[in-house]
């Protein structure tokens, strides 16, 4: 029997998305090579910087940071799960994993935080982002791949793309509701003293919400990490890369180790990043 819709042919919407996409990749070549050689400067110039001194140096500064941000178990924990992953040859592929996430995140904020600030002041924004922020966080991962390479290319500044778009949405939606759970008669204060919106939104609504827009920013960092095996598939390299490598030859023990390097990469960031939004006298 036949599958066709009756009466109608076939909708052609992947000819539109075809033609969309070509549309855009010839429109803005320049500007997405611009980013291009920005970004792939950048994420070379780091990854440099961080292989250039002996892996000790670069682990004990962590564990210090980690400390200094988090506490002594954090500090403790990084140490030990950093000198881990040395010892299982994987510093230069966690190097290159941070690097990418670190820079998928700094985007992502960077345009997610003035979008959240917009649908925390604006009713009418937040109801035209949230269905947005649903199809975004709907859409299977390795969807984001497939816009990716036209854009960008294989390499690392395609996976940042494709990690940037997928791990967005937490931290947009946390900051509209940070902003939005501020005590309703902390800001009629706030207007009763003659604040201005800049006053009231950077020195009322912003430090209240701080705990919860970090939260947001906490699932960017592990989204960005979950995407790492993904984003493996199209040139990101990394500890993501080590695990595609596994799955390609059949060789389950490295496979296992890559992952479980992950794992530890995601605790450290997890349990610092959970910290900072928090007063200095509840960390540990």
């Amino acid at each position: 029997m036949s599958q066709d819709f009756p009466f109608v042919g076939k909708f052609p919407l992947s000819d539109y998305i075809d033609d969309g996409l070509d549309w855009l990749t010839n429109a803005f070549s320049g500007v997405t090579r611009a980013i291009s050689n920005v970004l792939g400067t950048g994420v070379e110039a780091v990854v440099t910087a961080l292989s250039f001194p002996p892996p000790w140096v670069v682990i004990l500064c962590f564990a210090a940071l980690a400390w200094y941000l988090a506490g002594r178990r954090v500090g403790i924990g990084t140490a030990a799960g950093l000198l881990f992953l040395w010892n299982l040859q994987l510093w230069e592929a966690t190097v290159e994993t941070f690097t990418l996430v670190l820079f998928a995140t700094a985007v992502a904020v960077a345009i997610a935080l003035p979008l959240g600030i917009l649908g925390g002041l604006s009713d009418r924004f937040k109801t035209a982002v949230m269905p947005v922020l649903d199809f975004m966080q709907t859409m299977p991962a390795f969807v984001y791949l497939i816009p990716a390479i036209p854009f960008f290319g294989l390499g690392q500044v395609s996976a940042m793309f494709a990690t940037v778009i997928f791990s967005m949405p937490p931290a947009i939606r946390l900051t509209i509701l940070g902003i939005r759970q501020v005590p309703a008669e902390l800001v009629e204060a706030s207007d009763a003293f003659g604040a201005n919106w800049r006053q009231k939104l950077f020195k009322v609504q912003m430090p209240l919400a701080i705990p919860t827009i970090m939260a947001g920013i906490n699932q960017t960092i592990m989204l960005a990490l979950s995407m790492v095996v993904i984003a493996a598939m199209i040139g990101a390299g990394g500890l993501g890369g080590e695990v595609w490598r596994a799955i390609q030859r059949l060789q389950p023990g490295n496979g296992f180790e890559a992952g479980i390097a992950i794992v530890i990469l995601a605790m450290i960031l997890d349990r610092v990043t959970q910290k900072i939004g928090q007063p200095k006298k509840k960390q540990q």
